[in-house]
């Protein structure tokens, strides 16, 4: 027989080698009799607490039952989803921000380069460049309204038609015949060949041939006449070419119409000859 030394417990079973209530040890006893002594635990001695009873948690599981799997919350999701929404709209709108001025500005300078009026061809050298700025004064006149009054100024005058003989020179020298078209007047008469002719505009456009030779030209001792849309501008004119000089003496007539001047006759002499053309 055995007993546990804690709670005095006794045993008959020989394999039993632990109290089956604390695990104490057993020691082995001898007995009168092979009765197997149960003795009662006296409450008053006894120094064993069984642990309280407690009910099963919401956890537990019994043996052999599947756990119960809780619904997954929604609402996380939802609002993970709006927030990656409302930052990409953010960015979208920083982004347009910052390319569409850009792309505007990059347009606006495309066109403003298509716009830009290229160089006019001339034979002319050193002067050219300087002449042709001047002329742009000239074409600025075409944009005017066509009920424009005529300016009255007559320093604003002279440096209008001073450019539109500019002009009126390369359109000469390079036969432009579109150019000529709008600088004459549909009234022109001028002076043709060295007998002193008069021809008309379509005789003059016809007529006009290239000049490759004439490198420069400059103007000088230039006198105008005006009143009112009517103006009259005189003076001298020189042609440079590679090997020589020519001088002539001009007198142009102009008539200020649909809000430009415009060209209603010359008159050209060579210095120091009898009347010629160039």
């Amino acid at each position: 027989m055995k007993r546990c030394s804690t709670c005095n417990r006794t045993y008959t079973d020989p394999n039993l080698k632990f109290c089956i209530d604390d695990g104490t040890p057993l020691t082995t006893v001898e007995t009168d009799d092979d009765t197997t002594v149960v003795r009662p635990r006296d409450n008053e001695d006894d120094d064993w607490n069984a642990a309280a009873y407690r009910p099963p948690t919401s956890s537990y599981v019994p043996p052999g039952a599947e756990p119960v799997k809780k619904p997954r919350r929604v609402w996380p999701w939802i609002v993970g989803i709006g927030g990656a929404f409302l930052l990409g709209l953010v960015a979208i709108w920083i982004a347009a921000a910052i390319l569409v001025p850009r792309m505007m500005r990059a347009r606006q300078n495309e066109r403003a380069r298509v716009n830009v009026n290229p160089p006019r061809n001339s034979n002319s050298a050193p002067n050219r460049n300087a002449n042709t700025a001047e002329s742009s004064n000239a074409n600025n006149n075409s944009t005017e309204n066509v009920a424009t009054p005529p300016p009255a100024d007559p320093e604003q005058v002279l440096a209008q038609l001073t450019a539109l003989e500019n002009e009126w020179t390369v359109a000469n020298l390079n036969a432009d015949k579109k150019k000529l078209d709008r600088i004459l007047a549909d009234d022109y008469v001028g002076q043709a060949g060295e007998d002193g002719g008069l021809q008309s505009k379509a005789e003059y456009i016809e007529t006009i041939e290239r000049d490759t030779q004439i490198e420069k030209w400059e103007f000088s001792d230039l006198k105008l006449t005006l009143a009112g849309d009517r103006a009259t501008l005189s003076g001298i004119i020189t042609y440079f070419s590679r090997d020589r000089s020519v001088s002539f003496d001009f007198t142009d007539k102009f008539v200020w119409r649909d809000g430009r001047w415009q060209a209603t006759g010359a008159e050209l002499k060579q210095r120091g000859t009898p009347g010629t053309s160039l």
